[in-house]
């Protein structure tokens, strides 16, 4: 059986994570939030979107 997870989920359960354990504060977990929308808005996006693709396929095995 596969489970399928989405990468969004799972960064915000690190991301809450990290603020739980006092490894992150929030207002540098804001700044992280904010970066990732601002990131999203240019052409880095498919360079990364293609790196975790690639990742994934190398960690799953297909």
């Amino acid at each position: 059986m596969a489970i399928t997870l989405s990468v969004v989920v799972i960064l915000g359960v690190l991301l809450a994570l990290l603020i739980r354990y006092k490894s992150l504060g929030l207002g540098a977990a804001a700044i992280a939030v904010l970066f990732g929308f601002y990131l999203a808005n240019t052409d880095a996006r498919h360079t990364i979107n293609d790196l975790t693709a690639a990742v994934t396929r190398a960690i799953s095995g297909h």
